[in-house]
């Protein structure tokens, strides 16, 4: 077989991986996962800005979202304690993820009803019961796809993770394009039966993973359950990395920092730069969604040719270049003098004319691409850290570690703003990448397999040796 043939092979076999069942199911809780992120993390502060609230509270605010980097602190119940009822009518993770999925839409119908400007700590409760329960969604989900496939495919389900996420961000731009014409609480709305969809296909369309009734449970009481739940998985990842823990644990903090910091101060840019909702929502829910979805196929397909950590060292200049392209964007107008002329206005933005849209949509679209490809990358490497037998405890826990570093920091960019500019904050979130691109050439020179996510999992139960049978002594000749 010549080396054309079998790149051919190679190519077809990637493209069927795609056909199966479980990817297209992997698509539909992509997008359950992505929504209420993009409602709390980019809609919610594009409103909030645009009714005047300055940008240190929008992006203190963004502390909500800390929930998703506390979740490991809940990941072993969601892991291991069954749901009354519902669990055992639907499924470990299936039941965990319809709840979460309820809770989503409690919190963006209490958004959509309150009103920032008289009453911010409605507003402030409805997103800390959408982020709470957004986070408890992404535990089952992660936990589900773990399971479900396995070692080679998890490049390709965190690619159709990534396109399900991506769709999520479209129509929470379609969102963005509706409160141009009808007020917040319609949108929202919309929003929240988005997600009473995503519980009609969990229910009748998504199938238990066989791999979640693997750990046996033992009768025990309640807080020894627990217990064993954190600290056997805490405690087999510590002796898999041993001190690489370190260096990983660095990276994984690191890498996608610039995404936080740039992202968070994303939309009171656009509407400080004066795009109209429906400009904005139109690129967030037309072009860039599409171009990040090449992003994320390129990401899958880049794990599966050059590897994890070749794929990581990709996307780290990658994520430089665009998110700078941010701080190009921002000279381009005067943003930085909104609060001067809402305060002339009576808290209208009279008067600016924004940038020319083509520059928009480079800015998005560049951003969107790179987005694609590094978070396919890291998801797969996240997953690959993981053993399948503690999924869903592990993967909340190194998700974790990064989302509360990277949310911390980018509880700051506002402040910063207020400092330096957009563009300065834009061009010190890009510079971000730099040494995590440095912690991925030390782990490739000189890592040990655990910590480059290339170590094979025993996923099968041990075969307990069956007894042999007895001999059976030869009949005794009949006698006369």
């Amino acid at each position: 077989m010549t080396d054309k043939t079998r790149r051919l092979d190679s190519f077809s076999e990637n493209i069927r991986v795609y056909m199966k069942p479980k990817m297209l199911a992997m698509l539909a809780l992509g997008f359950a996962s992505g929504l209420p992120l993009m409602m709390v993390f980019q809609k919610l502060s594009f409103w909030l800005r645009e009714v005047g609230i300055d940008r240190s509270t929008i992006t203190f605010m963004y502390w909500i979202t800390i929930a998703y980097t506390l979740k490991w602190l809940w990941s072993p119940v969601v892991d291991r304690i069954t749901l009354p009822w519902l669990g055992k009518t639907m499924g470990q993770r299936r039941s965990w993820m319809l709840l979460a999925i309820f809770g989503t839409m409690t919190g963006l119908m209490i958004i959509g009803q309150s009103q920032p400007t008289e009453a911010l700590w409605v507003t402030l409760a409805g997103a800390a019961i959408l982020a709470y329960s957004g986070a408890t969604l992404d535990i089952a989900i992660d936990a589900w796809r773990i399971e479900i496939g396995e070692t080679s495919e998890q490049g390709h389900l965190a690619a159709v993770y990534q396109l399900g996420y991506r769709f999520a961000i479209m129509f929470s731009g379609v969102g963005l394009a509706i409160a141009e014409y009808y007020p917040w609480s319609i949108s929202f709305a919309a929003m929240a039966g988005a997600m009473g969809l995503s519980a009609i296909i969990v229910i009748f369309f998504i199938a238990e993973p066989h791999h979640a009734d693997r750990i046996k449970r033992e009768a025990k009481a309640l807080h020894r359950a627990v217990a064993d739940a954190i600290i056997e998985p805490f405690g087999q990842l510590l002796k898999r990395l041993g001190w690489w823990i370190l260096p990983v644990a660095g990276l994984v903090a690191l890498y996608r920092l610039p995404d936080f910091t740039m992202g968070v101060m994303a939309n009171p840019l656009y509407a400080d730069l004066g795009y109209s909702k429906v400009v904005v929502g139109g690129f967030q829910s037309g072009v860039g969604p599409w171009l990040l979805i090449v992003g994320a196929f390129l990401g899958g397909f880049a794990v599966a040719k050059f590897g994890t950590m070749r794929a990581l060292l990709i996307g780290a200049p990658l994520t430089f270049l665009t998110t700078a392209a941010y701080a190009w964007l921002a000279n381009l107008g005067t943003p930085d003098m909104a609060d001067v002329i809402r305060e002339a206005n009576n808290g209208e933005l009279i008067g600016v004319t924004p940038p020319p849209n083509l520059y928009l949509i480079l800015a998005i679209g560049a951003d969107n691409v790179a987005g694609g490809f590094v978070g396919t990358a890291f998801i797969a490497y996240l997953s690959n850290l993981t053993d399948p037998k503690n999924a869903a405890t592990q993967y909340a826990c190194l998700s974790s570690l990064y989302a509360f570093f990277c949310k911390f920091i980018a509880g700051f960019s506002g402040t910063i703003s207020e400092a330096i500019g957009y563009a300065g904050v834009f061009l010190l979130s890009a510079s971000y990448a730099i040494p995590a691109a440095v912690l991925i050439c030390v782990i490739l020179w000189r890592g040990t397999i655990a910590a480059k996510g290339e170590e094979v999992f025993d996923t099968e139960e041990p075969i307990e040796p069956q007894p042999e049978p007895a001999t059976q002594p030869p009949p005794r000749p009949a006698t006369s």
